[in-house]
């Protein structure tokens, strides 16, 4: 099989180009920068922000997942200009798939169901009338215009909604802080950190568990068995921020310096993901809760030599 991956030096990037490379499918990157933590995957540097479809490798493809955007909800918050920048990559991605008929995954988030007062997750159940936030704003138009493509051009597609995904190189602090190796890092080494949200309750998803429901999505997809469908991807279990906070310090050895003040706006303050379709359309089983996971976030990171 051979799959372009557009966001391929991001980190479900990186671990699902490498996983595929691992099992012997031909693998293409397209990504603005070159990628910091491997050089297995070939890679073209390419704007999808200014790109045209037709800039993109020609392929053939078997199936285009489409990871690439700004993926940090507060930092489009202060910067909604980005949001537009989310929903042009998948405009690029969309189209040139159309023209050469290939299959499309298109790489959601679970701030399309806005702030679940409700508790309901399942996926025909996302509100696209409010918006929480930019971020959210720009994952609903890319889900809109997927589903376009489809009633219109008849384009195969598979959406997942991606949940609060952790661990092996999501530590990219040049360009996204994310708060699972930030906490990590500052805890570890005794500095204070600042909690947005102390009773937030998040579904933590660990890398490899993420990376083997894409797998399964992908083989699904270009064989004809699943098509067309929107699918949760994530642990199926909630979290406080202070369940976070307690289980790093655990691992580390440290009392955390914790602050806690109020969740900044735009951010989501409950998800658990209900992950019935997942496990009926795709045999999807996650392995990994958050007290099994951040153990091994955090042997990662110690043997990248990034802890003190």
């Amino acid at each position: 099989m051979r799959i372009l991956i557009t966001g391929s030096s991001g980190q479900i990037g990186t671990n699902l180009a490498l996983a595929l490379l691992d099992r012997g499918d031909r693998v293409e990157g397209i990504d603005i920068r070159p990628n910091p933590w491997t050089a297995r995957i070939p890679t073209h540097l390419i704007d999808l922000v200014k790109a045209d479809p037709a800039d993109l490798p020609p392929g053939p493809y078997d199936v285009v997942v489409h990871l690439a955007a700004h993926a940090k909800v507060f930092e489009l918050v202060e910067h909604p200009d980005r949001a537009m920048e989310n929903i042009r990559m998948c405009f690029t991605a969309l189209d040139y798939c159309r023209r050469r008929r290939v299959p499309f995954v298109f790489g959601s988030s679970r701030e399309v169901y806005g702030d679940i007062r409700r508790h309901v997750t399942e996926e025909g159940q996302a509100d696209f009338v409010v918006a929480e936030s930019p971020y959210s704003a720009s994952k609903i138009a890319g889900e809109a215009l997927v589903y376009s493509y489809h009633e219109c051009y008849e384009l195969p597609y598979l959406v997942f909604r991606f949940s609060n995904v952790y661990g092996r190189y999501d530590d990219d602090i040049e360009r996204l802080e994310r708060v699972v190796p930030l906490f990590i890092r500052r805890i570890a080494a005794g500095e204070p950190i600042t909690v947005f949200g102390k009773d937030k309750v998040l579904d933590f998803t660990y890398i490899d568990d993420c990376v083997a429901g894409v797998l399964l999505g992908i083989d699904a997809l270009v064989s004809g068995r699943v098509m067309n469908q929107t699918i949760n991807l994530a642990f199926g279990q909630g979290n406080t921020l202070m369940d976070l906070v307690n289980i790093i310090a655990l691992a580390v050895g440290r009392e955390p310096k914790a602050t806690y003040r109020p969740a900044r706006p735009g951010e989501v303050t409950r998800y658990v993901a209900d992950i019935t379709k997942a496990r009926q359309l795709l045999g999807y089983d996650p392995q990994t809760p958050l007290t099994a996971g951040l153990p091994k976030a955090i042997a990662w990171q110690r043997a990248q030599g990034r802890l003190r």
